[in-house]
């Protein structure tokens, strides 16, 4: 009779394994993982299956961790301008603590054939639009959140290709400029 699965060994090996994918990227063998980890290939295997199961339970994590740490740099507060929030939330998003999700995610969106995350490009395209809307609405202009999630996106994609951090942070300015409502005279 087999030994029944330990869950927080697993979540354990995730974290460790997200960790690990997050400061050097997803790997292309388990050995990494395995190291990182503490463990063998085979035990990986065993709780997760396949390296494929492995690396889109790392992905999911991931997106999940980066999902609540953005959604908090973006979230409105009753005390700031929304727009000074932005600022903020794009120094996050692009210093040390979001680069790494930006590496990472970077890489799946430009996967063409999208094997580990059928639809990723889809929902990556939409998932920032409803917190944008809700701290653009606090402007009065909850129309822009398309646009500058798009911006942003863009942005941050030649950031990527270019490493010019003045530049583009000088242009994530002028979009702020843009945005800010015209002052009631």
């Amino acid at each position: 009779m087999g030994r029944n699965r330990q869950p927080e060994i697993r979540e354990r090996l995730l974290d460790t394994c997200t960790d690990h994918a997050l400061a050097a990227g997803l790997p292309d063998r388990l050995e990494a993982f395995a190291v990182a980890s503490g463990t063998s290939s085979r035990m990986l295997l065993y709780h997760f299956g396949t390296k494929e199961a492995l690396l889109r339970a790392v992905l999911r994590r991931a997106r999940d961790r980066q999902r609540q740490d953005f959604e908090a740099l973006l979230r409105v507060r009753p005390d700031e301008d929304y727009l000074t929030t932005l600022g903020r939330a794009w120094a996050g998003m692009t210093g040390a603590q979001g680069r790494p999700y930006l590496t990472m995610f970077g890489r799946l969106r430009e996967d063409a054939e999208q094997q580990l995350w059928p639809g990723f490009r889809r929902e990556a395209t939409t998932d920032w639009l409803a917190p944008l809307e809700d701290g653009l609405r606090t402007l009065g202009r909850p129309e822009l959140a398309t646009l500058v999630l798009a911006v942003i996106r863009g942005l941050i994609m030649d950031l990527d290709a270019t490493g010019d951090t003045v530049r583009v942070d000088r242009a994530f300015a002028d979009l702020l400029a843009s945005v800010r409502p015209p002052a009631s005279g």
